[in-house]
């Protein structure tokens, strides 16, 4: 393909603009293997002018919202568009953007060195040759989730490239062990687990009859998997979310047996064939230097390990690519990945001079980024303005956008308190 393909498409009350372009698979290597990269350019018709905003999506692994005007899209893009274009950027390895799966034809060794290229750090370099294809001078950025990871990134490795910087729940530790991010996230599910059976005490039973199933083997996807009953904790993933716990509720109180029970669990658990980079690079994203030798599995407390009711988060096993026959091929890669020693991410010196505004909506409840955490970084970068709220969960950005954005912008620009 050429370097740069664009395709114009409208929608209603939309204009868009598709892009996709080649990049170096590694960019050590630029002459090397090329991948390409997708970025969809979405534009309110009257505003196609306005700067751009980079929208970096959750994950690792998960490619970009797919916009139209309607009420169900998400709340913080209309918010948005009065202000910018907004840059739609499938991560490398999701949606239109060379998407990676199980990887057929390669060692684990192969498999692992091609997996290790998915980080925030390439996701940056990514974006730098989309900003440069374009020829935009410096353009804002929103990060959600693990899209604040790589924004972080960006402030650190390319802060001149930057006009503001907006963080939602995605606010990384920096030069922290990964031990220390894995055993909060522990006492954040311990927290979560036993508040779910404080306001669902009837569920506690529930719960430990599904695991005696799980124990028997007759704990089934309607593929016919079986879960055990160490996946069937991963359910709890959810609960970081500000309507987990009903979900949660509402699959439990279905017969087991039924396929409504079986399909709602298939959607419930977070680990699966679909998103094989959420599994693979997971726990690497969080290292900012050294091997993770599955933190996750390390630090789990004793005491949650023993008791079933309990439930895990966003935590990846030894075990987790073994449990799905979709991801199994990456089982041997992951392992090796999980000894990898990672290069850091951020640049603690870099980011202590950066002048670039930025504002970071910090949940003080968030079960997968760690509030405290979250802060120590925000004081790290002086340019940083941290609003640290407990109305919202993780997914705030989704749950009250509008508000969430609006705020954020008014807070990089000095117009909100």
């Amino acid at each position: 393909m050429s370097d740069h393909v664009t395709t114009s498409v409208r929608v209603p009350g939309l204009f868009l603009v598709e892009h996709e372009m080649s990049v170096p698979l590694d960019h050590a290597d630029p002459d090397g293997e090329q991948i390409t990269v997708f970025a969809r350019e979405v534009a309110d018709p009257e505003g196609r002018d306005r700067p751009f905003l980079v929208f970096l999506q959750g994950g690792p692994g998960s490619e970009a919202p797919r916009p139209t005007r309607l009420p169900t899209d998400p709340g913080w893009l209309d918010r948005a568009l009065r202000d910018y274009r907004v840059l739609m950027l499938d991560q490398r390895g999701t949606g239109r953007s060379s998407p990676v799966g199980t990887l057929p034809g390669l060692t684990p060794e192969q498999q692992a060195d091609r997996l290790r290229l998915y980080r925030a750090d390439s996701i940056v370099a990514d974006a730098e040759v989309v900003r440069a294809r374009l020829e935009v001078e410096r353009w804002s950025v929103l990060g959600q989730s693990f899209g604040g990871f790589c924004a972080l990134r960006y402030l650190s490795a390319a802060p001149g490239s930057l006009a503001e910087a907006f963080f939602t729940g995605g606010l990384p530790p920096v030069g922290r062990p990964v031990d220390d991010v894995y055993a909060a996230t522990w006492e954040i599910m311990r927290e979560r687990s036993e508040r779910y059976y404080r306001r669902y005490p009837g569920d506690r039973e529930r719960v430990r009859a599904l695991h005696d199933r799980a124990d028997a083997g007759d704990l089934r996807l309607p593929d016919g998997t079986p879960v055990p009953s160490r996946r069937l904790r991963t359910a709890g993933a959810m609960l970081g979310m500000s309507d987990g716990a009903e979900h949660l509720h509402y699959l439990l109180e279905l017969d087991p047996g039924s396929p409504a029970f079986g399909f709602d669990l298939a959607a419930a658990l977070p680990f699966h064939g679909r998103n094989p980079l959420y599994v693979a690079v997971h726990e690497g994203c969080y290292a900012d230097g050294g091997a993770t030798r599955w933190s996750a599995q390390r630090t789990m407390p004793d005491d949650l390990r023993a008791d079933p009711t309990m439930f895990s988060g966003e935590h990846v096993f030894e075990w987790t690519c073994e449990d799905d026959p979709l991801l199994a091929p990456l089982a041997e890669a992951t392992a090796l990945l999980a000894q990898h020693e990672w290069p850091a991410l951020y640049d603690a010196d870099a980011l202590a001079s950066v002048d670039v505004p930025a504002a970071a909506a910090v949940y003080a409840e968030d079960a997968y980024v760690v509030r405290r955490f979250s802060e120590e970084t925000a004081r790290l970068v002086p340019s940083m303005r941290a609003w640290v709220t407990n109305e919202y969960e993780h997914n705030g950005l989704r749950a009250g956008g509008d508000r969430v954005l609006d705020r954020l912008i008014g807070l990089a620009r000095g117009t909100a308190g």
